[in-house]
């Protein structure tokens, strides 16, 4: 098992509530905990941005949030929009699903477009590029990865939360191999326990996104 601090691990944890039935509520009771155990972000919906950003302003914490999600199939030019407008509210990091039937159908030079334009959008704040791998081959997550990198994305992660499968320790291994060192390897969806979380990261991610963030730190094994 790998060495890692419980505190080094809460920094590697983008706390999340992307739920339909969100509330104010539970975006207030998510900042609350990230701020008492340190994580590294809150992912939150487009319409908390603000909120969270007001919540967090006086810490460390950054502030994450989804565009084109959680379906990828939003036009370029509203994905642009909406990063900007995100950006503007406040958000630190934007999570990008990429559109999926375009690398299935093998339209390479509309997926590198698609994330370059969230990208330059973005104006040097970090992106991550969702793949949503459960829908995708081997050979089409390399694609997805290496496409990722050419249009400057900071990160690619595994899945939206919302498919039919979370991460998965191989796909997770396959991306690292592909994208090096020079990018960031995010897992999410399904990420429920601290062995879940190792597993991840001896697989290659260095973020992990998961709503039960509070749970993985409260059964922090050493």
């Amino acid at each position: 098992m790998i060495k890692i601090t419980k505190k080094q691990l809460a920094k590697m944890i983008d706390h999340t509530n992307l739920k339909p039935n969100t509330d104010r509520y539970d975006i207030n009771q998510l900042c609350l905990e990230a701020k008492k155990y340190g994580f590294y972000a809150v992912c939150v919906n487009p319409t908390y941005v603000s909120m969270a950003k007001a919540m967090l302003n006086d810490t460390d914490v950054k502030v994450d949030s989804v565009v084109g999600f959680p379906l990828g199939y939003t036009p370029t030019e509203v994905k642009a929009f909406e990063t900007a407008k995100l950006i503007e509210n406040g958000a630190d990091e934007i999570d990008v699903v990429i559109n999926i039937i375009f690398v299935k159908q093998r339209n390479y030079t509309q997926v590198r477009d698609d994330i370059k334009a969230v990208v330059e959008a973005a104006n040097g704040k970090i992106v991550k590029v969702i793949l949503e791998t459960c829908y995708l081959t081997d050979k089409q997550i390399i694609r997805a990865c290496k496409l990722s990198k050419e249009a400057g994305a900071h990160f690619v992660k595994t899945s939206t939360g919302f498919g039919p499968s979370g991460a998965i320790v191989e796909h997770v291994k396959l991306m690292r191999e592909t994208v090096g060192e020079e990018m960031g390897v995010k897992a999410a969806g399904g990420i429920r326990t601290f062995d879940d979380v190792i597993k991840m990261i001896e697989a290659g991610a260095n973020r992990i996104g998961t709503s039960s963030g509070v749970e993985i730190i409260e059964g922090f094994k050493k």
